[in-house]
């Protein structure tokens, strides 16, 4: 969509209303657990079809959903691990930096979805979405 401004120029405009449902579900994750995959399958559907702009939140969103997945599994082993062999306390530090890693990601997600809100509310591209922090 085009839009042209008082002195002549012609700025395009992106709908921002899916990465922002996206997004919200995302964060809609930390609530209920299914919420993420539904927001997921926005981000792959429409990110073909999005301008620049859009593009790199999704992008954003992707990445940011397979990163906490494998950090969530890698913690999820300790912790299972770590509980098994607790019994004879050899797993109770395997357990505490599973439990660890899981809180970390957690917060981790949070602040990433947050981000991105940021950047979309403004209606600028997320500047860096190959980024693993944020």
């Amino acid at each position: 969509m085009s839009e042209r401004l008082d002195n002549g120029t012609v700025t395009t405009t992106e709908d921002k209303t899916l990465p922002m449902v996206a997004y919200v579900l995302y964060l809609l994750t930390f609530a209920t657990f299914f919420t993420v995959f539904i927001g997921l399958l926005i981000a792959y559907s429409n990110r073909a079809t999005a301008g620049p702009r859009m593009e790199s939140h999704y992008t954003f969103m992707i990445r940011t959903f397979w990163l906490s997945i494998w950090w969530f599994i890698i913690g999820g082993l300790l912790v299972l691990f770590g509980g098994v062999f607790s019994v004879i306390l050899v797993g109770i530090p395997f357990l505490m930096l599973g439990v660890f890693i899981c809180s970390v990601v957690g917060i981790w997600f949070g602040v990433r979805c947050i981000m991105g809100l940021l950047h979309l509310s403004r209606g600028e591209a997320y500047p860096r979405p190959m980024n693993w922090l944020i």
